[in-house]
């Protein structure tokens, strides 16, 4: 495969838009250019696309999990001088095509790719081969930049907050369904803050964003629907965090989705070594990173209990933003890095 194909194929990918849920299009993509390139190729029951040299082992020495979702907002496929533009190049189609690119040029028995559907983390994609395979090693298909090895992401814990009152008049002394919201937000805001003290780094402190806000009324009954994102840290009673927003929310319904802990992987392997010395070998100055988002690792890193990391090319600032692209350059040699710690990983060619 050469360079030129290999942007071809990621530029195929990025005009299959792709959003959660609505993936088949991207997925009969792959397939069939992996296919064309003598991969055998198989989706599954939940639409994950699986290739692989010959019948896939349910114990690879080394399965690639990438997901060929994204979130949604189209962006016109465009290269811009050295850049692609699309959405999904960065989070994370670039991570998946470099995958698939570095298993064609090597040709490496005993690896599995999956491109799995639904958002990561809490999607059905990952949490379905759970049970069919038990790799040796495994790497996550997302942005770290080409010289970046990710070994870490936080955890995850979604708050949907809801309450109705009688409706009242804006004069009135009682405080309103939607007044009523905003001191939730800020006690869970207090909270954070009162649980991040003293840790200076962003990966140990619990961090709260607000997703949406809803607001109707029918004239005699006023709704309030208020939705927070928490980020949390290694090591966070899970449950004794639910307990205290349950307290700060005085009486509102309230309800929890997600919950997947933070996820720390091993520095010391020999998957991590591999990677160390590839990245060298293209001139790299290497790299470890600790995410503050969440991933698949988070789901198959302690299910599995192998050793594991993420790596891709692309800038994670520009993940689900408007301006989502990456530089061809990286990408190519993120390609390279792949290749050389697939030929010196155990096992053997095709």
């Amino acid at each position: 495969m050469t360079d030129r194909e290999a942007i071809g194929l990621l530029k195929g990918l990025l005009s299959r838009y792709s959003p959660s849920g609505g993936e088949e299009e991207a997925v009969g993509f792959l397939a069939g250019r992996l296919s064309r390139w003598g991969l055998a190729t198989q989706v599954d029951e939940v639409g994950n696309l699986i290739a692989s040299w010959g019948e896939p082992p349910a114990r690879p020495d080394l399965l690639l999990l990438g997901h060929i979702d994204t979130v949604p907002g189209h962006i016109r496929v465009r290269k811009e001088g050295e850049r692609l533009y699309g959405r999904g190049a960065v989070d994370a189609k670039g991570a998946l095509c470099a995958f698939s690119c570095a298993l064609i040029r090597c040709r490496k028995a005993g690896v599995v790719l999956v491109a799995a559907v639904g958002e990561e983390a809490e999607g059905v994609g990952a949490k379905h081969i759970l049970p069919r395979f038990r790799p040796k090693m495994a790497i996550i298909g997302e942005p770290s930049g080409w010289q970046g090895i990710t070994l870490g992401y936080k955890g995850r814990l979604v708050v949907d907050w809801l309450l109705e009152l009688p409706a009242n008049h804006s004069a009135s002394p009682g405080a309103s369904a939607l007044e009523q919201a905003f001191v939730f937000g800020r006690r869970i805001s207090l909270l954070s803050r009162r649980l991040s003290r003293g840790k200076e780094r962003a990966f140990e402190r619990l961090d709260v964003a607000p997703r949406h806000i809803f607001f109707s009324s029918d004239g005699l009954r006023d709704r309030v629907e208020l939705g927070l994102t928490l980020r949390l840290p290694p090591g966070l009673a899970v449950e004794a965090l639910k307990g205290e927003i349950r307290k700060a929310a005085d009486g509102a319904t309230v309800s929890f989705r997600g919950g997947e802990r933070a996820y720390v992987a091993p520095k010391n392997t020999p998957l991590v070594r591999v990677f160390l010395q590839a990245i060298r070998a293209e001139g790299g100055r290497p790299r470890f990173k600790l995410k503050t988002g969440t991933s698949d690792m988070n789901v198959v890193g302690p299910a599995w209990g192998c050793p594991i990391l993420a790596y891709g090319p692309g800038d994670s600032a520009l993940d689900h933003t408007p301006d989502e692209h990456i530089p061809l350059p990286e990408f190519l040699r993120s390609i390279r890095v792949l290749e050389r710690a697939l030929k010196d990983l155990p096992g053997g060619t095709r």
